[in-house]
């Protein structure tokens, strides 16, 4: 717990939203930070004569829900936004690799911060990146990734991604954006080493993460598992996201996704998965089992026609599951606010129809949810004493929501609510709906320089 003597900040007037074990909500109530955890809350007034308080917030109008955690992305993608918008996975893969195998620091840099920044605006305190391509000679990309996270001040997990399977060997990517598999085990090694964080309120951890079955040798997903275990690491990975991937495994494998995860030691509690679409019961019953996390990326799935993942499906059969934007070259819009609607109503369009997800269920999915899958659920994911201190507060009394009457249908089931106050850490990272600790308009400016420079390189390739 936090020390008496931390500086503390009083929350009060608020509706709350805690998303843990009871779904305990209060319709008027407050919260006390002390440094950077949960010290107390409840329903009324907070206690009397609380010491080296800095700030009080008045939360009139207003509700607060544990910060959003985002379980998939790709940040690298914000500069290929608006591309092969009419492609399902493997054509806009195919479209989209020889732009993105021209890659370098710089660009990763301010494709980060894009991607951070509109996270962030948008109420996520804790974000992933799953990045996987390293071309040869393009300098620091894993350390460029996590150093505009830590400027942006939001909670953040990479997935240093590897791929060893090119075009020679059968797989999408150039033969130049690979790498060798004693290469992409060190390098994660070494990333590991230097950035992963394994305190209780750790800024910065690290996942093993081998991009996708068709992109990388059955060898790198069997020594990336034991590597991640050894180290004591998560593991990442994409799953059966569409179709043709399940084709392409029972061509390659001889088995489907699921059972070829399982014959490389890609099943269990440590780790967690992009997409999950095309699952059967036996399949959704091996996660359950295992334990095994989905990320369900709700838009990225529309948007590249991939199909409705069934997720009431899953959480029947106890698979955790946390939402993710994907990258922005499958989902522009960047933000996860949006996904926990779209996550409902997409979900609605299959087989349970409207008893598919609630309001309620959808937030429970971007909040701890996200922190089951990314294994950190004792820390953050939901407003209780003496968790860590990310929290959101969601304006819902302007013409957007103010006739909703819940809170929480409101926020989910209404437009995307602007943001108040972010607090990760115990520290504001978003206020009034703008960023502290970065200039928007220069990263604006600087994404969109890099952009133009990257199709600039990619079309004189």
């Amino acid at each position: 717990m936090a020390p008496s003597s931390a500086d503390r900040i009083v929350i009060e007037n608020v509706a709350i939203a805690t998303v843990d074990a009871h779904d305990t909500e209060y319709a008027s109530g407050y919260i006390v930070v002390a440094g950077n955890r949960i010290e107390s809350i409840g329903a009324g007034k907070a206690p009397e004569g609380l010491e080296n308080v800095v700030r009080r917030v008045d939360g009139t109008g207003h509700l607060a829900t544990p910060g959003l955690v985002n379980t998939h992305h790709h940040f690298y993608q914000w500069i290929t936004r608006g591309l092969a918008t009419d492609h399902n996975l493997f054509n806009w893969l195919v479209a989209l690799y020889p732009t993105w195998a021209r890659i370098d620091e710089q660009m990763t840099y301010a494709a980060a911060q894009g991607s951070l920044g509109m996270m962030a605006r948008g109420g996520v305190t804790t974000a992933m990146d799953h990045h996987y391509v390293f071309p040869k000679g393009s300098g620091d990309l894993s350390g460029s990734i996590i150093r505009a996270a830590s400027e942006m001040g939001v909670r953040f997990t990479l997935a240093r991604g590897s791929m060893d399977r090119s075009e020679k060997d059968g797989g999408l990517p150039p033969d130049f954006a690979v790498e060798t598999l004693e290469g992409a085990l060190a390098a994660t090694e070494e990333t590991v080493k230097k950035h992963h964080d394994a305190s209780f309120d750790a800024m910065t951890q690290v996942a093993v993460a081998p991009c996708s079955p068709f992109s990388v040798s059955t060898e790198l997903m069997r020594q990336g598992a034991e590597l991640a275990r050894r180290l004591g690491v998560r593991l990442h990975t994409h799953g059966s996201e569409t179709v043709e991937e399940e084709k392409f495994c029972h061509e390659l494998f001889g088995m489907g996704p699921t059972d070829y995860f399982e014959s490389t030691g890609w099943l269990g509690e440590d780790v967690w998965m992009a997409h999950c679409v095309h699952m059967n019961d036996s399949d959704i019953a091996a996660f359950g089992r295992t334990g095994t996390g989905v990320a369900h990326c709700p838009s990225s799935n529309a948007r590249l026609a991939a199909g409705i993942a069934r997720v009431p499906d899953m959480l029947k059969a106890g698979v955790p599951v946390g939402l993710g934007v994907d990258g922005t070259a499958s989902n522009e819009s960047g933000e996860l606010h949006t996904e926990l609607r779209n996550a409902l109503l997409i979900n609605r369009l299959g087989a349970h129809r409207e008893a598919a997800l609630n309001a309620r269920q959808a937030l429970r999915l971007g909040t701890y949810g996200g922190a089951q899958v990314l294994g950190r659920a004792t820390q953050i994911g939901s407003l209780e004493a003496g968790k860590l201190a990310d929290l959101v507060l969601w304006k819902i009394d302007g013409i957007g929501h103010s006739s909703i009457a819940d809170p929480v249908t409101a926020i989910v089931f209404g437009a995307a609510a602007p943001v108040t106050l972010s607090l990760v850490n115990g520290r504001p990272v978003v206020e009034n709906g703008r960023l502290l600790h970065a200039d928007e308009d220069a990263i604006a400016r600087s994404t969109r320089e890099e952009a133009q420079r990257l199709a600039r390189i990619a079309a004189g390739s």
